[in-house]
């Protein structure tokens, strides 16, 4: 099977994300076969919940759509590093492959910050690939928050 980027179906959700007020981030989960399990973007400032981040949105309707905890041979593509916590749930769920578009310096989980995936109390390590669409996610979000400062 030949690798095909879902990168563009998670800036769609980064974008819809924007357009609600959310910080624009968007995350699909794909099967093995290439199949996509569920899409999500943040919802945190519509739901008032800080977990509502696209990646635990994304992992949580995928593990309902398939009756399981886990997405063994899965493959998570999101438009922004992930989070600590988004790290970490992607490492319980057992994602196989996680594709990310933009570094996260600041808050950043997998290789700022934390290290989630580094540490020896992390039980997966998914393989991790980024930089996929990274031009187009860091440019959502720095028109973002040039609008929300009125810039």
């Amino acid at each position: 099977m030949s690798f095909t980027s879902h990168m563009d179906l998670a800036l769609a959700e980064a974008r819809a994300a924007a357009d609600r007020g959310e910080v624009p981030v968007g995350a699909v989960v794909v099967s093995e076969a290439g199949e996509v399990i569920a899409r999500a973007g943040n919802r945190c400032r519509e739901w008032h919940d800080p977990t509502a981040h696209a990646e635990m949105l994304a992992i949580r309707d995928a593990c309902a759509a398939l009756g399981q905890e886990r997405l063994t041979g899965a493959s998570l593509y999101v438009t922004l590093e992930p989070c600590p916590m988004c790290a970490g749930a992607i490492a319980a769920a057992r994602v196989a492959r996680l594709y990310y578009a933009a570094s996260d310096p600041k808050s950043g989980g997998v290789a700022h910050g934390a290290r989630v995936f580094a540490h020896p109390q992390c039980h997966h390590v998914p393989d991790v690939y980024d930089g996929i669409g990274e031009v187009a996610a860091a440019a959502l979000l720095r028109g973002f928050f040039e609008r929300r400062r009125g810039g």
